[in-house]
């Protein structure tokens, strides 16, 4: 009798340790593969990462208050309008001089980008100009704004922003419209980082509450490695001690901008492509470096994008350690501080989304160039043609439909089967039943002999077989 009850307790509790000790609850929530969260087994496939298409420059800095070292950009979708913010200075000088502004364009699909006269700052004797913050050293620096996704957000607060350096600490201001901007109060709300950077906050849909990653270093002051640490905020006045941010067991490298943001189709996943920094990797000789007119102190180093991801908490990671954008081709590209992404990827079209790139920074010709990538299209789980299998871990969901983002060739094609928590193929959604997917689609569902609605809730894994084939994100659905 002893013996059989052990065995039953064994062959009860044996799923849960192949398939982990609880189901991930999965709910409605899209997953995009851009690490192992939801993967069990992969056997003949890896996940891969894919590179932005370079579009052209969208946007030149070459207003009198813009210029050279025009940088540290954010891009907001707002309804059918896009904004960007960024710093303007011509020359540059200490973090935080005088010089320094923040300036604003719009755009109505993300391309064509126009910078409006917004008369609020008389810079070099007019007011047509299209500057939002100005006379307020140093909080032009690094001024970092968000909309405010938060449900119990003022009205007159829809976006946010923090901005400021160590000197001043981070300065919270507020704004209806994103161009009109008040501080909320004077005396900083976080003083414990450099912040010698773009310090980027938002609303975390996920955690419900705001998050914060800024500017550290691994030693003491300015020594070391330049870093990320994360503070939150359940009212974006008071802030927690600062968690300095860890990457798995990937090397330490020198990340001048996090920008991190939440992914806009599955927000639970923040995004971070930002700056990865190189000092002393000289690429240009003196004389290149007059030639291209850069900036005598901007040439000694190059830098080029990085992709890394976090599920919240004080943990980024890094499944790719290469580059997300190599640097171009010509010898303006590969100077210092160029190549600094800016924060947040938005939606152009209805099979594209953007993300922008600062771009030959201390040089005239600095602008913001625009790069694309299919929705969802960070990385995919991608088979050879040969084929190949991967089983997801256990999880429950909410919903009635399998929707896929996906693409094949056309030999190749794309099968799936839902197993029990034994791992059992489940009677109706049999890979034998499950109808191939062949295409490239943004959005397709799955479908099986049976009805997947009655699989709601209950533990369940998929099994998914393919064949010269990406998948890009899955998401249950009604």
């Amino acid at each position: 009798m002893k013996n059989r009850i052990i065995s039953i307790l064994v062959c009860s509790i044996f799923p849960m340790l192949i398939f982990g000790q609880n189901p991930i609850d999965l709910g409605d929530r899209r997953e995009i593969f851009v690490d192992s969260f939801l993967i069990e087994k992969l056997d003949g496939l890896e996940i891969v990462k894919h590179t932005p298409v370079d579009e052209g420059p969208v946007l030149k800095f070459d207003k009198p208050w813009e210029g050279n070292f025009s940088t540290y950009t954010t891009i907001i979708k707002d309804g059918d309008t896009y904004k960007a913010f960024y710093r303007g200075v011509r020359e540059a000088g200490n973090d935080g001089n005088d010089a320094e502004v923040t300036c604003y364009a719009e755009s109505k699909d993300g391309i064509n980008w126009v910078k409006p006269n917004l008369r609020l700052f008389e810079i070099d004797g007019t007011l047509d100009n299209n500057v939002i913050l100005a006379n307020a050293a140093p909080l032009s620096h690094n001024f970092s704004p968000f909309l405010d996704t938060n449900p119990n957000a003022k009205p007159n607060q829809k976006y946010k922003a923090l901005t400021g350096v160590l000197t001043s600490g981070l300065i919270a201001y507020a704004s209806p419209d994103g161009i009109h901007w008040e501080k909320i109060q004077e005396k900083p709300v976080f003083t414990k980082g450099i912040l010698d950077s773009q310090n980027v906050a938002f609303w975390s849909e996920s955690e419900k509450k705001y998050v914060c990653y800024f500017r550290t270093w691994t030693g003491e002051g300015y020594s070391g490695i330049r870093s990320i640490s994360r503070t939150t905020s359940s009212d974006f006045i008071n802030w927690s001690e600062p968690e300095q941010m860890t990457f798995g067991d990937t090397p330490l490298e020198h990340l001048y901008t996090n920008q991190t943001s939440p992914y806009y189709r599955a927000p639970h996943i923040y995004i971070a492509i930002g700056g990865r920094f190189m000092p002393g990797r000289q690429v240009l000789t003196e004389e290149q470096a007059e030639e291209f007119d850069v900036n005598p102190k901007y040439f000694k180093d190059c830098s080029d994008a990085f992709f890394m991801t976090s599920r919240g908490g004080n943990e980024y990671t890094r499944t790719f350690m290469e580059a997300f954008i190599h640097p171009g081709i010509g010898l303006d590209n590969w100077v210092s501080r160029s190549n600094y992404p800016a924060l947040n990827v938005v939606q152009t079209s209805p099979e594209e989304m953007s993300l922008y790139v600062n771009q030959n920074y201390a040089q005239p010709t600095a602008n913001l160039n625009r790069y694309s990538l299919r929705i969802d299209g960070f990385t995919s789980i991608s088979a050879p043609y040969s084929g190949g299998e991967f089983e997801t871990k256990l999880f429950t969901f909410t919903g009635s439909k399998l929707e896929v983002n996906y693409s094949t060739s056309a030999a190749g094609e794309i099968k799936f089967e839902m197993q029990d928590e034994h791992g059992r193929a489940i009677p109706g959604f049999t890979m034998e039943e499950s109808r191939s997917l062949i295409g490239n689609e943004i959005s397709r569902t799955v479908l099986w002999n049976g009805k997947l609605e009655k699989l709601a809730s209950k533990p369940v894994r998929l099994r998914i077989y393919m064949k010269d084939a990406d998948l890009y994100s899955i998401k249950f659905t009604e």
